[in-house]
């Protein structure tokens, strides 16, 4: 998808953890029950859940290090940026919620507008827990990949914290039958 590669072109990050995120989400979904048609579009909104990065300056992207209180500003507005993108195209004005909460955690402690729990859209619960577990097990710009076994024990850990523990249940079965392990 054009959008998704004009984010990929600017964070080297962001190559390939779109795709992953979206395939498992999409997958998540389905496994969750969503029809097809539902599933893709979680899917969709998994692919795209970091499309307001291309609104973020690169020197923060790629930053090294923590970031600064400013530099958080500024990367926590990425998901309202990124629902106010897609919003405009019909086919995945579905997808802008679960693009805009991605980053809410069941405890109330996300952002950007501080949901919790059942009132955070299952959509964005599912691409929550596919982005974190993907970027765990991916090599970032301030640390190593993490194995798939240790993103699985932090995935549980914080099941019913920060994330849903039914989704992170899902997901732990959908990895052991995708991945075998």
């Amino acid at each position: 998808m054009g959008l998704a590669n004009a984010l990929e072109a600017k964070d080297p990050y962001t190559r390939g953890h779109s795709e992953r995120v979206g395939a498992w989400s999409r997958r998540l979904a389905a496994r969750l029950g969503f029809s097809p048609g539902d599933a893709e579009g979680v899917g969709q909104a998994g692919l795209l859940h970091d499309i307001g990065k291309i609104g973020v300056p690169e020197a923060v992207l790629g930053k090294r290090g923590p970031l600064t209180p400013e530099e958080w500003v500024v990367m926590r507005r990425h998901p309202v940026v990124g629902a106010q993108i897609v919003a405009p195209f019909d086919f995945l004005a579905a997808g802008a919620l679960g693009i805009r909460h991605h980053h809410e955690r069941w405890d109330g402690s996300g952002y950007p507008d501080g949901l919790a729990g059942r009132s955070i859209p299952l959509g964005a619960r599912i691409v929550a827990v596919a982005d974190v577990y993907d970027a765990l097990t991916s090599v970032r710009p301030y640390r190593a990949a993490m194995p798939h076994e240790a993103a699985v024990r932090h995935l549980v850990a914080e099941a019913g914290r920060t994330l849903d523990e039914h989704v992170v249940a899902a997901f732990v079965e959908l990895a052991r039958d995708v991945l075998g392990a």
